[in-house]
């Protein structure tokens, strides 16, 4: 693993840092097109990506692939960061519809009422990093600062990500419908390890149109400190 460069940036040629107390909640969905019961959780994935203080992420699984239908958006490295999740929850099982809020709190997806309340709580907290991410290009510069002392390395991640898909599905669970998925998630890179005691200041290579988003992480399944949409 290695370890990012971090130093002070005397001036910082990138968008303004979000402000105190509104940073976005970053919300992951791992679903599947060959569970019948996903995709009331889809469509109100649709809902949550319209809002400007979600982050709202689609993490299609692979072990319903056997059922019928292989989901052709399905990566086993979703299905592991979401049996990561569950362990550092202490569950030992994973499910879909299953919704991660910023890391800690897991909520079944197709209930809407119980997510936007901790969606909800989540906002009322208190920001600990000022994260900022513009892109130039080819390239992403990302500058993180902590707010209070954290007293282990982050994880900076960049996630890249289809804004919607329709997709047919002729058989499985879902045969016959026609499904459309919001922020289908095509690319989740660990970029390294940021020592918060410094601030840090990094350029990533980037290629292609997608969009992306940047995440700051107790480890790779554990809770947010920041997020924020590249520009």
């Amino acid at each position: 693993m290695r370890t990012l460069k971090s130093f002070v940036a005397a001036a910082m040629m990138l968008a303004s840092p979000v402000a105190a107390g509104e940073q976005p909640v970053v919300v992951e969905l791992f679903t599947s097109q060959g569970c019948s019961s996903c995709p009331p959780a889809d469509a109100f994935l649709h809902d949550l990506a319209a809002r400007d203080d979600v982050l709202a992420l689609a993490l299609h699984v692979d072990y319903w692939d056997y059922i019928g239908w292989k989901d052709i958006f399905a990566n086993p490295a979703y299905s592991q960061r979401q049996r990561e999740y569950a362990r550092a929850g202490g569950r030992r099982m994973v499910y879909t519809p299953q919704l991660v809020i910023n890391g800690e709190d897991h909520v079944v997806g197709n209930r809407p009422m119980d997510v936007t309340d901790v969606i909800a709580r989540h906002l009322s907290g208190e920001d600990t990093v000022v994260l900022t991410a513009a892109r130039t290009d080819d390239n992403v510069s990302i500058s993180a600062e902590a707010l209070i002392a954290i007293d282990r390395p982050l994880i900076v991640q960049l996630v890249r990500y289809r804004p919607e898909s329709t997709v047919e599905i002729k058989r499985g669970e879902n045969a016959g419908r026609t499904l459309s998925y919001a922020n289908v998630v095509t690319e989740l890179t660990k970029i390294g390890e940021w020592n918060p005691a410094q601030p840090l200041s990094i350029d990533v290579p980037v290629s292609g149109d997608l969009p992306a988003v940047v995440l700051i992480q107790h480890y790779e399944h554990g809770p947010m400190e920041a997020a924020v949409k590249v520009d």
